[in-house]
C-alpha cells in the first residue's frame, strides 16, 4: 500500500454496515446531488456524476433515489441544493493524524459534531497546517484482484498517466494511484480494457505513515466510527499502518 489506510478499515467497517446503510445511502446522495448541481444531469458529458452514480450503485443504492437525487441536483425539481465542503485537521489516539472531509449545509453543526465525536474518543482538531503537510492530494482507483493481475492493470493505466499500481496488503485488490486530474482518464483505461474497478476517486494519502499497535487501532476504528456516524462527514483519511501482526490481532475481534 503505497499511501492510505482505507484498507485496514475494510473488515471493520462490514461488521457495522448493515446498522449504517441508509446513513450511508444519504452521503452517496448528497455526493451525486453536488455532481449535478455543478455539471449537470447528463451522466455523458459529467464524469464526476457518473462516478458517484457508479460508486452509489455498487453500494446498493436504489436505482429511484439516485434519479431523484440527480434531478435535484440539478435543479429539474426546482429545490435549490447548496453544501459546503470543508476540510478539519486533527489527531487522534496516540497522535495519528486525521484529515476529516466534510460535505454539509450547516457549517457550524459539521464543526460542533467533529469536536464532540474527537473529544469523547481521545481525539483533538489540530490548527490550520499541522496535519495537511503529511498529505498528498491522489486520485485513487481500486481495483478487484479476482480475475485480474497486476501486469494487466499496469498495461491498461500506465499510458494513461497513471502513478503507480501497488497490490494493497491483503491481497484482495490493487490500488492505481494518479494525479487528480488524471482519475477520469485513468478510469476510462480500466472499462476501454474491460478491467473493472470499484470506485475512482481523489483521497488524502499520507506521505509518511507510522504503524500503529492493536489497541491504539482500535481506538482509532471507534474514532473514526463516530466520525463517521455524522451525516455531515463523507470520509476520514488517516496516516496510520498496520502490520501483518496487528491485523491478525484484529481479526480475532471480529
Amino acid at each position: 500500500m503505497a499511501g492510505h489506510s482505507k484498507w485496514a478499515t475494510t473488515k471493520h467497517k462490514k461488521a457495522i454496515l448493515d446498522s449504517r446503510r441508509a446513513k450511508a445511502f444519504a452521503k452517496y446522495i448528497k455526493v451525486i446531488e453536488v455532481a449535478a448541481r455543478i455539471g449537470g444531469a447528463d451522466l455523458a458529458g459529467n464524469p464526476a456524476l457518473a462516478e458517484a452514480v457508479h460508486k452509489a450503485k455498487k453500494n446498493s443504492v436504489p436505482g429511484d433515489n439516485i434519479d431523484r437525487a440527480i434531478k435535484r441536483g440539478a435543479g429539474l425539481t426546482g429545490e435549490s441544493i447548496e453544501y459546503m465542503n470543508i476540510m478539519y485537521e486533527a489527531y487522534g489516539p496516540n497522535g495519528v493524524a486525521l484529515m476529516i472531509e466534510c460535505l454539509t449545509d450547516n457549517k457550524n453543526r459539521a464543526a460542533a459534531e467533529v469536536r464532540t465525536a474527537l473529544t469523547r474518543n481521545n481525539g483533538a482538531l489540530g490548527e490550520q497546517g499541522s496535519v495537511a503537510y503529511n498529505f498528498a492530494r491522489k486520485g485513487v482507483i481500486t481495483v478487484p484482484a479476482a480475475g485480474t493481475t497486476e501486469d494487466d492493470v499496469l498495461m491498461a493505466v500506465l499510458d494513461a498517466g497513471a502513478d503507480e499500481v501497488t497490490p494493497t496488503p491483503n491481497g484482495e485488490a490493487f490500488e492505481v494511484y494518479t494525479e487528480p486530474t488524471d482519475v477520469e482518464v485513468v478510469r476510462k483505461a480500466l472499462v476501454d480494457a474491460g478491467i473493472e474497478y470499484d470506485s475512482a476517486e481523489t483521497e488524502f494519502v499520507p506521505n509518511l505513515k507510522v504503524e500503529i499497535d492493536a489497541d491504539t487501532a482500535r481506538k482509532v476504528f471507534r474514532l473514526i466510527d463516530a466520525l463517521e456516524d455524522s451525516d455531515d462527514v463523507q470520509n476520514v483519511f488517516s496516516n496510520f499502518d498496520l502490520t501483518a501482526e496487528v491485523q491478525a490481532e484484529l481479526a480475532e475481534d471480529e
